[in-house]
């Protein structure tokens, strides 16, 4: 049996940049003031006509997407900034239609995309309530049955006979995520405006999301929080520039966009032109065991190359390792242990070792941070990947694997019955 809810058939979004012309004269800026509302209409005509040959102002967000979704299936979707998740949730939810290509849904979908979607301001909550029940094609009846369920989990009882307007984006979000969750739509569409709830209600949402899911409904959801993706999705996508690169099973896909991370920050450096502070002092490399394996249980020696442009003293170093990008793992902090740094003007290396490593193989985020209390001098986000391999930790022929076992190997145990 074909359960088919969602076919995506080749689909491809472009837009028409805006060009903005600048005059280099007095002269020319009066010039221009005279003939913008002419030409200003002119641009917008031109926003929605594409000739055959395309031009320096033509932008594809999405190019020949291709994928189905089965009923049930918890879809996540991934990528950087910029990659089109959010286009492509705009297409599905037919907020905005495809370039080329079509897509064909089967039942109600309820899209969350951004704080207060489908929200009339000047209606009050209760109102807004009703309205997107009747939208998504459920009766009075059908909605008085779960508004009591709807406002308390939103948690907005006292605020219900007010107009949304006067809502805190927090309430907004509560409000919207728990109206498309509790409408029984056959198919939710999240986007990452959870990120703008507080961590109680984004673990209530996850938990939520969980349960509609295994009442038979289809999720789709973007978030950056990986964490959030493996612990919810049985499948995920990932777009790069637009294009769907990779398409399966949630950990297969997420150690693939972690690979395409890294090889993203792995040009030096030198090169990151994203680094903040006032560089003063700035790092050049890092390594791990002179490039050889790191090994739970062993040694981890940290070369890190540095640049000091001037002589520095009372300096604090920071090294930040996270599982998922942004998920602090151990933080190697000179400060911590009451040790200050001092540098000459040029530059050097700094060498950190640790008796014992206690992380569970997986590939890893460094973060650095070079400063003192009261000045950042560097700080580089994904300064580097350090991959720790697999290694009979316990010498009892087992290995451990993170998606079980946490992160960080405990010390052997003693086991004793009484």
């Amino acid at each position: 049996m074909n359960n088919e809810i969602i076919r995506v058939d080749n689909i491809s979004k472009r837009y028409r940049i805006g060009l903005q012309e600048k005059a280099d004269t007095f002269a020319g800026q009066i010039k221009n003031t005279l003939i913008y509302p002419f030409r200003n209409l002119s641009r917008i005509a031109k926003l929605s006509r594409f000739n055959k040959e395309e031009d320096e102002s033509i932008f594809w967000a999405l190019r020949d997407i291709d994928f189905t979704v089965k009923q049930g299936d918890v879809l996540g979707i991934i990528g950087h900034n910029g990659a089109g998740k959010s286009t492509l949730l705009k297409i599905l939810s037919q907020i905005t239609e495809p370039t080329t290509g079509e897509i064909e849904i089967t039942g109600r979908v309820s899209s969350l995309l951004e704080v207060g979607t489908g929200f009339h301001p000047e209606l009050t909550g209760r109102d807004n309530v009703y309205m997107n029940g009747t939208i998504l094609g459920m009766t009075k009846k059908e909605i008085d049955q779960k508004f009591d369920e709807i406002i308390d989990f939103a948690g907005v009882e006292k605020h219900i006979d007010t107009p949304v307007k006067f809502y805190s984006s927090g309430m907004k979000v509560r409000l919207g995520f728990s109206v498309a969750a509790h409408l029984e739509p056959e198919i939710l569409i999240i986007d990452e405006v959870l990120a703008v709830g507080d961590l109680a209600f984004q673990q209530k949402c996850l938990g939520k999301m969980d349960d509609v899911s295994k009442s038979g409904r289809t999720v789709l959801f973007v978030s950056h929080n990986i964490a959030s993706i493996e612990g919810l999705c049985n499948r995920c996508i990932l777009l790069e520039e637009g294009r769907i690169t990779g398409d399966g099973d949630t950990p297969q896909v997420v150690e693939q966009y972690r690979s395409y991370i890294f090889k993203k920050f792995q040009h030096g450096l030198d090169d990151r032109k994203d680094r903040k502070g006032n560089g003063a002092f700035l790092f050049k490399n890092i390594i791990f065991n002179d490039d050889q394996n790191v090994i739970p249980g062993k040694p981890l020696k940290i070369l890190i190359g540095f640049e000091s442009f001037d002589d520095l003293n009372d300096v604090q170093i920071a090294i930040t390792i996270c599982k998922n990008f942004d998920e602090r793992i151990m933080v190697i902090d000179s400060k911590a242990q009451n040790i200050f740094l001092s540098f000459h003007k040029g530059t050097g290396f700094i060498e950190i070792s640790l008796p014992r490593l206690l992380l569970i193989p997986n590939t890893y985020v460094v973060n650095l941070w070079a400063g003192t209390g009261s000045d950042v001098y560097d700080y580089i986000m994904s300064g580097a990947s350090l991959e720790v391999h697999n290694s009979d930790f316990y010498g009892s022929g087992n290995t451990l694997n993170y998606h079980k076992h946490g992160v960080v190997f405990p010390e052997l145990c003693t086991w004793d019955i009484e």
